[in-house]
Formats: C-alpha cells, sequence, structure tokens
C-alpha cells in the first residue's frame, strides 16, 4: 500500500468518523474505488487509535468530572452494552458486510434517513444531567447497528439523543462520550482476538494514525459546531447522494 493511499484512509477516517456520515460506509466505497480491500489489521487500529485521541483530547477536561458523576457513568455504560452485545453475537455477520458496498450503500441510505429527521426534533430541553437509563438504552440500541457499513455512529446516537428530548449540545457530547468505551472496545478486540498482521511498515501505519488523529480533531470540533446551528441537514443530502451512487454503482458492477 502507498504512501499517498495511507494518508487518504487517515483523512477520511478522521473526518469520517465523527461527522455522521459512517467512516466505514466511505472506507468501504473508497477501497471499492481503488481496486482492493485493506486488510491490514494494524493500519486499521492505528486509524481508529488516531481517532480515539481526538476524542481524548478534545474532552480532557471533562473526562475526570463525568467520572465523577455516576448517574452519567451509568448511562454510558446502559449505552455501550448494546454495541458490545451485537458485536458478541453478530461480529462475523458484521465483518462480512464491510465487504460489501452494497450493503454500505444501504447502510448510508438508513443514516440519511436519520439526519432528514433532525430538523423534526431538534428541540429538546433536557441536560446531560437528564439523562435516564432508558434513554441511554434506546441510544444504545441505536448504536448497536452502527457496526454495519454506511451506518454513522455519530448521527446514529445523536438523533437517539434527539429523540428522547436531549438538548443538541448535550446529545452532541453525549454521543462523543459513549465513542469512548466503543472506540476502545473496538481496537482491544482487533489487538486481541484478531491477531493483527504488521504488512505496512510502523512509519506508514504511524503517519495514518497521526492523520486520522489531526483530521479528527478538527472534524469533532466542526461538528460541535454544526451541531449547536442546527445544521446536520446539511449532510443528510451528501450522504443520500452518496448512498444512490453506490447502490447504483455496485449494482451496476462499478464498485
Amino acid at each position: 500500500m502507498s504512501l499517498w493511499e495511507i494518508i487518504l484512509l487517515g483523512i477520511v477516517q478522521g473526518i469520517s468518523e465523527f461527522l455522521p456520515i459512517s467512516s466505514d460506509g466511505h472506507l468501504v466505497v473508497i477501497e471499492a474505488l481503488l481496486g482492493h480491500k485493506t486488510e491490514n489489521l494494524s493500519l486499521n487500529i492505528a486509524l481508529h487509535f488516531g481517532t480515539l485521541l481526538s476524542i481524548l483530547l478534545v474532552y480532557r477536561k471533562d473526562i475526570i468530572p463525568v467520572l465523577k458523576q455516576p448517574k452519567l457513568v451509568a448511562a454510558i455504560v446502559v449505552a455501550t452494552l448494546p454495541v458490545v452485545i451485537a458485536g458478541a453475537l453478530l461480529g462475523d455477520m458484521f465483518e462480512a458486510a464491510s465487504n460489501s458496498p452494497l450493503i454500505a450503500g444501504f447502510g448510508l441510505l438508513y443514516t440519511a434517513g436519520l439526519l432528514f429527521m433532525t430538523p423534526g426534533i431538534d428541540n429538546g430541553t433536557r441536560e446531560m444531567k437528564d439523562i435516564r437509563l432508558r434513554d441511554a438504552l434506546v441510544i444504545g440500541l441505536l448504536q448497536a447497528v452502527a457496526p454495519l457499513p454506511g451506518v454513522s455512529r455519530s448521527g446514529s446516537t445523536i438523533v437517539g439523543a434527539l429523540l428522547m428530548g436531549i438538548r443538541r449540545d448535550a446529545a452532541a457530547n453525549f454521543s462523543f462520550y459513549i465513542a469512548v468505551p466503543a472506540i476502545a472496545g473496538a481496537v482491544l478486540k482487533e489487538m486481541l482476538f484478531d491477531d493483527p498482521i504488521l504488512t505496512v511498515s510502523m512509519a506508514y501505519i504511524s503517519i495514518g494514525a497521526g492523520v486520522a488523529f489531526a483530521v479528527g480533531v478538527v472534524a469533532l470540533y466542526g461538528l460541535l459546531r454544526i451541531v449547536s446551528a442546527r445544521k446536520l441537514i446539511w449532510f443528510a443530502w451528501y450522504v443520500l447522494a452518496l448512498a444512490i451512487a453506490t447502490i447504483f454503482g455496485s449494482l451496476n458492477g462499478w464498485l
């Protein structure tokens, strides 16, 4: 794999991990366009680790205060459990789906549908401290579908929080609080159980992680501003167009 492909994947991971447009969906499409599937597990771990560091940097001042709130910690745990269970029971299915541009296209279509809902539900008044365990469960159930390519984790969880009447800024923040255990768990799973093989140089892998981290910080700050400005609908049109193009290209053998 060439350096420019590594950099491209780092940019895509950094942007699409946080913007509600699905990182996995974009990676599936780009890999299909490049003509090969990125099988390097070490690179995959590095890219996700880079975006995990982005969250930790942006929310570095909030981590300790969050851990001091038992109710919020309990909500984060409850919201995380569904994706853990889904990964344990359906991991093979998720892995098989990650090779299909067609499934990614329908996943993107699902994400677009969620985002088109946002103008009608973006009127919540409840704060972070008001998140109940049943709210967290609903958000977690939506997150449990996110391992499917094309389904945006951030889009699903933010929409879930908005549906439960959470303020848009609190919805975005909670989405990224629960991203930490979700991404960290995925990285640990790949490291411990999936036997990563180093087929790309450590220098290239480090560059990919660094690009994902730097771009992720910018994308995360950008999304927080976009959510505050009630502009999630912007992404709906882009994701819809990409979904249609992906499905059409897949059905016609172009992807």
